[in-house]
């Protein structure tokens, strides 16, 4: 089914470093079914910020046992959407609020027994917080290890939270910090989670086969090097979760090829499908993908960061083919079934059907 935007109060504002504060929404009882969250989910949320609409995603940062819905916002140099909400955002106010989405998750069992790890960088601990939280307390005999780095103690997000975690499952959470501008003792633990750092963790504070699923996120490059490293001791891809908040531009080949696609699908008719209506649409080549030619036409298709990482997008392909430009919020098993995300898609020729409800 497709998605759409609720009005939420927010409950409350908590200051969580100078750079960082959490939201925590009401939610309504008739809407508690529809704001239910698997661990590692995001929501997106929209504000009119001087005059323009403008949507961000934001990680929840709690468990689902915590009966919260809750997401922390960190600001960014430049940061239209995070500068505005660390400013403005007051308990009392609404906003428009999409419910929970995002693949980056686990099914916990509470009969399981594994040994779960995390590398978070800055901000990127929010997803593996809830994750972490939900592994903690939905299996009694399972174990997590964090690797989590900062600039320094003060920028530690959730650092008084994650130490009262660990004195409550002292011996099933262990928690490494690693501070890029404030010396520790230890020499491990100096420095910002590079691809040498990485290595050594491998090496020294965790048996990478023992791990049932490593969760990372955080900034680009800390989390090319993790999942690097960890391919590189044969940890198997699909143990190896990856969230990204940003992705980086197309390189020069394939921006050019889907320049040369857009021209060609000018004016290809598709179909599709949204909130139970099927429509015809013209493919734009100015608009540039399935998604905007789909809003150009009148449909209201849903969508957050256009940039391949959220999925909020995603539809199935159900006849035709097209090319996806990039695809980090869509597992291997979702391109298998046919989904692609329609805000880096192109119809590679006529008779494109796609399905926001599928």
């Amino acid at each position: 089914m497709s998605v759409s935007f609720h009005t939420l109060r927010i409950a409350e504002v908590v200051p969580e470093t100078a750079e960082a504060k959490s939201i925590r929404f009401a939610v309504p009882d008739d809407l508690r079914d529809t704001f239910a969250f698997a661990p590692g989910q995001h929501l997106t949320l929209k504000a009119d910020i001087g005059g323009e609409e403008v949507r961000r995603n934001y990680s929840l940062c709690v468990a689902p046992q915590d009966g919260e819905l809750k997401v922390t916002v960190k600001r960014i140099a430049g940061g239209v959407f995070s500068n505005w909400a660390n400013d403005n955002l007051e308990a009392g106010q609404d906003m428009e609020v999409m419910p929970p989405h995002g693949s980056f998750t686990w099914e916990f069992r509470p009969d399981a027994r594994n040994h779960y790890a995390g590398f978070a960088g800055g901000s990127g601990i929010t997803p593996v917080m809830s994750l972490l939280k939900t592994a903690l307390l939905t299996e009694p005999d399972s174990r997590f290890t964090l690797f989590y780095g900062n600039r320094d103690s003060a920028s530690v997000i959730f650092l008084e939270e994650l130490s009262r975690l660990k004195n409550r499952f002292m011996d099933r959470l262990q928690v490494h910090h690693f501070l890029a501008e404030e010396a520790e003792d230890i020499e491990l633990f100096n420095g910002i989670l590079d691809r040498t750092k990485c290595d050594l963790i491998l090496g020294s504070l965790i048996e990478p086969e023992e791990v049932s699923a490593f969760f990372i996120c955080g900034p680009g490059p800390m989390m090319d090097a993790a999942e690097e490293a960890l391919k590189e001791v044969g940890v198997p891809a699909d143990r190896i979760l990856v969230e990204r908040f940003t992705a980086g531009r197309p390189d020069a080949a394939v921006e050019a090829q889907m320049h040369q696609l857009q021209a060609r699908a000018e004016g290809l008719q598709m179909t599709v499908t949204l909130d139970g209506r099927r429509r015809r649409v013209p493919f734009d080549a100015k608009a540039g993908n399935i998604l905007d030619s789909a809003r150009l036409a009148g449909m209201p298709a849903p969508f957050a960061c256009k940039a391949g990482v959220c999925a909020t997008c995603r539809a199935r392909v159900l006849n035709g083919e097209v090319e996806m430009a990039a695809r980090y919020g869509l597992s291997d098993e979702e391109i298998a079934a046919g989904y692609v995300l329609t805000c880096q898609s192109v119809p590679k020729g006529e008779g494109v059907e796609v399905d926001y409800d599928a």
